[in-house]
């Protein structure tokens, strides 16, 4: 009888152990499924950098114990707590981007990224989440400092990062242009036109707002609105959040959450991330 009644409590022990471990196995699952996994460079301020703890709101990086923030953590904060999910962050270099939401790794990708033809042969693009001119980039004291256009540029020395439109598009609309390799990243590029390897970059307004913010020697040349200006399309400066092909149920929310922005909710956060940026991005 004895026997009996030790075998009937070590089976319901037994059975309580394995459906306790059943149920945090479902709600381990359900936790991975309520979370939005978002990839970026973590080093392209003002759109995103990385920081040393959680001040300002930045979000922990996955498998690290930094911290992220800028415009696209912001953007993705504020879109993961409007669709009722979590938020992980993914550090990720440039070039591994878009292959990271194509095999599903994470669920999109908010890194200022141009919504090109070319990259929508490999993912599907919300509505934009910014609109960004193109803008160049010189030393205040330099020879380029007072361009007024395009042609003005004729003959400098240049660079921007890889695999952008800056770098693939309008440096080559520079007249006699000495083109150097491209960066690997953003800060790469403004470290190589501080440093004086190059007269000028181009990049995006935001960047170059940014990097202005934390360094008055340099100065921001913006042609919009004038003839002589960088010639790109629209679907070059609309910034926008790349999702893998056929993924049409998170599309529809985010451009859900996207459409209830206004321009001002984009340019106020925008200048809120670009108040905030540390002073090493």
């Amino acid at each position: 009888m004895k026997k009996r009644t030790l075998l009937l409590s070590l089976f319901l022990c037994l059975s309580l152990a394995l459906g306790g471990c059943g149920a945090k196995d479902a709600e381990t699952t359900n936790d991975a499924k309520d979370t939005l996994t978002v990839a970026m460079e973590c080093s392209y301020a003002p759109y995103n950098w990385t920081q040393k703890d959680a001040s300002n709101g930045a979000v922990p990086i996955k498998d690290s114990s930094d911290f992220a923030f800028g415009y696209d953590v912001m953007m993705a904060k504020h879109i993961a707590e409007k669709i009722g999910m979590n938020l992980e962050i993914v550090k990720s270099d440039w070039d591994s981007l878009v292959p990271a939401v194509q095999s599903g790794i994470v669920d999109c990708v908010i890194a200022g990224q141009s919504i090109t033809s070319e990259r929508m042969q490999s993912v599907d693009f919300t509505k934009p989440y910014y609109y960004a001119s193109i803008v160049a980039l010189v030393k205040s004291d330099g020879k380029y400092a007072n361009a007024a256009g395009v042609s003005d540029l004729a003959g400098a020395t240049c660079t921007s990062q890889l695999n952008t439109v800056w770098y693939d598009v309008c440096l080559p609309q520079i007249k006699d242009a000495n083109i150097l390799a491209a960066q690997d990243t953003a800060p790469a590029m403004l470290v190589a036109l501080k440093a004086g390897t190059c007269d000028l970059i181009v990049t995006d307004m935001p960047t170059a707002m940014a990097a202005c913010a934390t360094d008055p020697s340099l100065k921001l040349l913006d042609f919009t609105g004038s003839d002589d200006n960088f010639e790109v399309s629209d679907e070059e400066i609309n910034i926008g959040i790349s999702l893998q092909k056929g993924n049409t149920e998170l599309a529809d929310k985010i451009n859900g959450v996207l459409s209830e922005m206004t321009e001002d909710d984009f340019k106020k956060m925008m200048s809120d991330a670009i108040a905030v940026q540390p002073l090493s991005n």
